[in-house]
């Protein structure tokens, strides 16, 4: 072997150990968004409080329950805390946020930017969440058998 095939042959080793590490540090900075993507929402969703205790009793003014949804037809969450209500055979007040002008000037008031926002007793619930809704309904004077 003469001494250019080494030195062509050394470099060719070198620039490709050079790629290699570059390639592994974009592999590690896209496994970290990834990771972070990823868990971000679940670390947020394990701090966040279940529901807010307030007093709500100006938005039950008109309705015959004191349970209400604030909420969207296309909303998939509304639709599970719909369903879940109905399983139960809980009356609720639907208010559609996109069509009723009450609704959607109570939505405001309320400081909510996602749907569905559901009204209990003196429980507020911002999203779905089952555990969440069946101990509101509990306390509010709801059972639901577990």
């Amino acid at each position: 072997m003469s001494i250019l095939s080494i030195f062509l042959f050394g470099g060719f080793f070198l620039a490709l150990s050079k790629y290699l590490k570059l390639a592994a540090s974009y592999g590690a900075i896209l496994a970290a968004g990834l990771a972070i993507g990823w868990g971000a929402p679940r670390v947020y969703q394990k701090l966040k409080p279940a529901y807010s205790e307030g007093d709500y009793s100006a938005y039950y003014a008109g309705v015959a329950t004191n349970v209400i949804v604030y909420g969207t037809p296309t909303c998939p969450y509304c639709a599970k805390t719909r369903a879940y209500l109905r399983e139960h055979k809980i009356q609720y007040a639907d208010m559609d946020i996109t069509k009723n002008e009450k609704a959607k000037s109570d939505f405001a008031k309320l400081g909510s930017v996602a749907v569905p926002v559901i009204l209990v007793g003196t429980r507020r619930i911002d999203g779905f969440n089952s555990t969440a809704l069946r101990d509101a309904l509990e306390v509010a004077g709801h059972p639901i058998s577990r």
